[in-house]
């Protein structure tokens, strides 16, 4: 049976690269958007993005032609402190009534060995694009409960908050400059 379902999802991969280019919708039921910061240099504040998107086009079932955007609500942004989350949207931070949204979009996706990739882009926060690079782990494909081919991927890497003019001085805000994000995502092959 395992042999069975191996040899579908490898003849639908295989079918869709051959017939043309197949997109990927995200699955925003099981993907998670996180961040996390230094507070004064002794302990970590994590937070995540309720309100993100995400798509993947390829052409090839190894996906090194992939390209991929990603986008989220700054107004979404959680770390479960409320005054907190007030003071990140505020214009001391991600100012998101002037910049409502982050946004990502991938220049290359390459294969560094097996199923790590790394995936390389222009990231767009505050108003002020700076390229970025990723680490990310390709977790396969499986047929979900939806009964829908879906592949997952987890994503590892970091940008500094200050190279896109948000927040102040790690001194006197305690934030650290350095912003490791992480994600795990999966997303639907819809053609």
């Amino acid at each position: 049976m395992k042999k069975l379902l191996f040899a579908i999802i490898g003849a639908t991969l295989f079918s869709a690269t051959v017939v043309g280019q197949t997109s990927y919708t995200l699955d925003k039921y099981h993907s998670r958007v996180n961040f996390s910061a230094t507070h004064f240099g002794i302990s970590h504040v994590e937070g995540n993005f309720k309100i993100i998107d995400a798509t993947l086009v390829s052409k090839k079932a190894d996906l090194t032609d992939a390209v991929i955007t990603f986008k989220a609500d700054v107004n979404s942004i959680n770390t479960e402190v409320e005054y907190r989350d007030k003071d990140l949207k505020s214009a001391n931070y991600f100012d998101a009534a002037k910049y409502p949204e982050l946004t990502f979009k991938s220049t290359s996706f390459r294969k560094v060995a097996g199923k790590n990739y790394l995936l390389s882009g222009n990231m767009t926060i505050h108003g002020v694009t700076k390229p970025v690079v990723l680490r990310v782990i390709f977790n396969g494909t499986a047929i979900t409960a939806m009964k829908k081919l879906t592949a997952g991927f987890t994503l590892s890497g970091f940008i500094n908050r200050v190279d896109f003019g948000v927040g102040g001085d790690p001194l006197t805000s305690g934030v650290s400059n350095k912003i490791d994000l992480t994600a795990n995502v999966e997303f639907t092959i819809t053609k």
